[in-house]
This record gives C-alpha cells, structure tokens and sequence, in this order.
C-alpha cells in the first residue's frame, strides 16, 4: 500500500522505522506537528518524526491542523491507500479521515477499550494495573473508540516508569503496526468493534495531577512518581518550592517511624513518611537543578529535625518553573 504516516514524538519512530523497512508498502509522506520552541536557546526544533523522514528523504507535511485546505489538498494528490499514526498529536476531522481508501489506522498503547486518551501509559502506572499493551484500531471521530484490528499484551514490571514501559511498547507496537497493514492490504484482517464494557478513560496529566500528596499509601504514592516520569515529573514542596522526583522511590514495607511528609535523613539516604509506611528518596530534582541523589541533595540544604515535604505553598516563581523545565 501507499502509506501517508502521521507521528510527532520520539515514540513513534520506531513505527515509522518498521514501515520503512517493509518491502510491501511505500511511505510516500508523513504528517507532524509544526516546530517546537525548545531547549535553553528557546530555538524551533523539528519533531523526531520529522528528523527521521527528513534522513529517509520522505515529504514532510506540518500543517497548523489537518483540516487545512491545503494540507488536504496535498494529502488527496498523493493519494494514500492507507494513513498510519502513532502519537500524531492533533485532531482529525472528517475531511482528512475520508482521502484514505482504509482509513487512518492508529497504534494506541492500551488495550482497549481500556485507557481511552491522551496518556494509557501513564494512567496504567498510576492505577496499578499488571497488564497493559497496545491496540491498532481505525479512527473515527469519537475518542479512541474505533473498531480494533489487533492487540499485543506488556507485563508491567514493578519497578517500570511510564518512560520504561513506553519504550517496550513503541517498539512491540511497532511490529503490530506493520501486521496490521500487512493484513489490510492482504484483506485478511477486519476490525471488530470494541466491547461496550471496560471503558477507561485516559486524560493529559498535567501539572497539578502530578503533586504528591504524602498522606496517601507508600503503594498510591510509588505509583504516581512511577507514573508521572519522565513526564511531567511527580512533585511536592520543600520551603516553599517544588522539589520534583526525577526517580522512583523505594518501598519501605517494615517502616513506619515517620509521619506523613516527615524527613528522616542518614548518612546514604532520606525516608519520608505517607499515610501507611515509609519510602525512601531516589533522585530529586531542586528547582533550577540537574537531578541528584536524594542524599546529595539533603546534605546540601541541611534539613533540620521535623521538616517535612508537602506542607507548604508554592511561591509564585516556583509555579512557572515546571513548564520551563520540560
């Protein structure tokens, strides 16, 4: 088939990398999102899918939205059999939906109708499932709720960050992705509408989703900073500032000395309580600073006895910090 891919971030290039390298189908373009600002020089930056088709010497389509004229314009002139999508990032309208012969087919990294959203990954952490995946299914307008053609499974590991378990499924979705197109194209596979049961939603984490509240459970609590890394990053507040969790933390089963947000600091490591035992400190992030050893860290700001995280507000300068730091 004559393929049109549409991806944005680093995790949908392994996607695109399984298509290019298929001998049964031709990329003949891919859609992105327009530049980013980013990094410290706040310059626009491409996005990863549009570095890699740019190497592969692929057409590079950025449309504001892809409802665009234009872009739809050119969308029907190259007249693709099929368009697939891993992490696009905008919404499709039916203008664009109907130029593709099969549609648009989308890698989505849950097993539907499960996790249905902008974050399946991150909200599968968060809520302790044990098993997640990743589903091909054919867009239409409602929210991730199209007929599924295929489902691989992922055991989630109990120490797995949203970034860890990410990257197996970019890949394992990767090889879905290519079947999939596979089977389109040979007429051999047909989507099967998704259960009315099990619907789970998956919204954006922002920001103030990511704050830990340190009377919640060691397990609640471990979940949320494993979940919300690499991105947006869990975080509480130590004098008035944010101090984000840029690692896990240790489960302490057997300790339950501290109270909730309460510091115990020892020569190689720092516990703090929550709401059932004890956990201990991985890597913190201080504001304006690289991540370090949480240990390095309390050392360097010499925590007195009964300090805690989590108690106080956060200083106007302190708010807009996270954002810059992304």
């Amino acid at each position: 088939m004559r393929l049109v891919f549409a991806g944005t971030p680093e995790v949908a290039v392994p996607a695109l990398d399984a298509l290019l390298a298929s001998d049964r189908h031709e990329v003949v373009a891919v859609v992105t999102r327009p530049d980013a600002v980013a990094g410290r020089g706040r310059r626009l930056v491409a996005s990863p899918v549009a570095q890699r088709a740019e190497e592969a010497g692929i057409e590079v389509l950025k449309p504001a939205k892809p409802s665009d004229p234009d872009f739809l314009a050119r969308l029907t002139e190259l007249a693709p059999d099929c368009c697939p999508v891993v992490a696009y990032g905008a919404l499709l309208r039916p203008g664009a939906l109907e130029v593709p012969k099969h549609g648009w087919v989308n890698l989505h990294f849950s097993l539907l109708p499960a996790w249905r959203g902008a974050a399946p990954v991150q909200h599968a952490v968060m809520a302790g499932d044990e098993v997640t995946g990743a589903s091909t299914f054919l867009i239409e307008e409602g929210l991730d709720s199209g007929p599924v053609f295929g489902v691989v499974t992922e055991e989630i590991r109990p120490a797995d960050t949203s970034g860890d378990l990410l990257t197996r499924l970019s890949h394992s979705g990767a090889r879905l992705l290519a079947a999939t197109m596979d089977g389109i194209a040979d007429g051999a596979l047909h989507a099967v509408p998704q259960p009315a049961d099990g619907i789970t939603l998956a919204p954006k984490i922002n920001v103030e989703d990511a704050r830990i509240d340190w009377h919640h459970p060691a397990l609640r609590v471990d979940r949320l900073v494993r979940g919300c890394a690499p991105a947006p990053g869990a975080w509480t507040v130590f004098r008035g500032e944010r101090l984000k969790l840029a690692g896990p933390v240790k489960l302490l089963p057997g300790e339950t000395a501290l109270a909730p947000g309460e510091l115990a600091v020892a020569k190689n490591s720092v516990r703090i309580g929550t709401g059932s035992h004890d956990v201990e400190l991985g890597e913190v992030q201080p504001q304006g600073k690289k991540p370090m050893r949480a240990a390095d860290w309390a050392r360097g700001v010499r925590i007195e006895s009964g300090e805690r995280l989590g108690d106080q507000g956060v200083s106007d300068h302190s708010r807009q910090a996270p954002d810059a730091a992304r």
